[in-house]
């Protein structure tokens, strides 16, 4: 095998190491935040703390579960048998063992010097619902613990090492597993070129910039006014979960799971983009940021006039200019990337679906994951087109 797909192998293999890596700091950092809660009595922050863990691991474990018991029958012949993998899952241990076994895998077609093309595709596979996942439980779990985070450090006006740590590494953890998705997108779809180091640097960069004024919105708003940010998010998720359902998501294999994935994607909107529906999402997307920006503002005008409840040594004079100037900041470099370093779409006719595909080689039918490529194809609106101009197999042979 040439020198440099090993090399491009070896790096899959360090980030998912990395990840899996980061998942498992990110949990005791979580652990370690809730005894030293209740070690100094603050009972009520310890619940909270461990009831997101809780939650996000429950749906995490839901979503694993579902999409193994819908992939194609002896697709994962390693797996140990079906009592086991459930009984991983009610241990909330199933996002592990596919960090695992994603990890396993990587080594393995790393290892080989001429790996087969199933064993890529399968490599492949585990690392786009790994990626999946990842987002879901950023989303679930890391960002409202980092909201809850600075939301204690605002209403007692300081800070512990701990907190520090957390609060860095959830910014940086969240971004990351925004990028890490949207590289994934672009695997699960060969006639997309993939991101470069520059284009990664400033999509890893605008994510982050435009999540830290909305993050700390809310987080202002949870300090200020504690028992009413529960209403808030519930108001606006379920305007978000209406909005999600009515654009028809078909991500899911039955009804029932269908409303999981919807309700975590209406999380997910709450703080951040997410696009859910096949068709050109400039719009889409300039409504979500405007309904972002106007609840962020309706909350900044309510700091105004109780920022008084807070610690004097908030220093709100500077986190609100701050946090603007990040929004713009990030805006600009979202807009940016858009315009210059997204890269292009380069259709191959000789990929008719334009994805990896089930496609035959030699009788072996090659993995492809049908839910990622559902979710690509609607942020790449232009692979469906391509796809839909290029003349059917009848027409090139001549049937009608």
């Amino acid at each position: 095998m040439p020198w440099l797909p090993r090399a491009a192998l070896f790096w899959d293999v360090v980030l998912g190491f990395l990840g899996t890596a980061a998942f498992l700091i990110d949990l005791g950092a979580d652990l370690w935040a809730a005894g030293q809660y209740v070690l100094s009595g603050r009972y009520l922050w310890a619940a909270l703390v461990l009831a997101l863990l809780g939650l996000a691991s429950v749906a995490l474990q839901l979503f694993s579960w579902v999409w193994l018991r819908a992939d194609p029958a002896g697709l994962h012949e390693s797996q140990p048998p079906g009592r086991c993998l459930a009984l991983l899952h009610l241990l909330q241990l199933g996002y592990l063992y596919r960090c695992v076994q994603g990890l396993q895998q990587g080594l393995l077609v790393w290892q080989r010097e001429a790996p087969s093309e199933f064993d890529l595709a399968y490599a492949d596979f585990l690392t786009m619902d790994i990626s999946m996942l990842r987002l879901f439980e950023t989303f679930l779990e890391t960002t409202p613990q980092l909201t809850l985070v600075l939301a204690i450090v605002l209403q007692s006006g300081r800070a512990e090492p701990y907190q520090w740590v957390s609060i860095g590494t959830s910014f940086v953890g969240i971004s990351w597993a925004l990028l890490d998705y949207h590289r994934a997108l672009r695997t699960c779809l060969p006639s997309k070129s993939p991101l470069g180091l520059g284009s990664s640097v400033v999509y890893f960069l605008w994510n982050l910039l435009l999540l830290w004024p909305r993050v700390l919105a809310v987080a202002l708003f949870s300090a200020l006014f504690p028992y009413s940010v529960a209403l808030h998010f519930l108001g606006l998720w379920l305007v978000l979960l209406l909005w999600v359902w009515l654009q028809g998501t078909d991500f899911m294999p039955d009804a029932r799971s269908e409303w999981l994935y919807r309700a975590t994607v209406a999380t997910i909107l709450y703080f951040s983009w997410f696009n859910v529906a096949e068709g050109h999402t400039r719009g889409r997307a300039t409504i979500h940021l405007v309904f972002l920006l106007s609840d962020s503002i309706l909350v900044a005008v309510t700091w105004s006039t109780h920022t008084s409840w807070l610690p004097s040594g908030i220093p709100l004079h500077v986190l609100l200019p701050a946090s603007g100037l990040c929004f713009l900041l990030g805006l600009a470099l979202r807009l940016a990337y858009y315009r210059w370093l997204h890269p292009s779409c380069r259709w191959e006719p000789d990929r008719v679906d334009g994805t990896r595909g089930f496609r035959s080689l030699e009788g072996l039918q090659l993995p492809h994951n049908s839910r990622m490529t559902r979710l690509a194809q609607n942020f790449f609106p232009r692979v469906r087109e391509a796809e839909a101009a290029l003349p059917r197999k009848e027409e090139v042979n001549g049937v009608l």
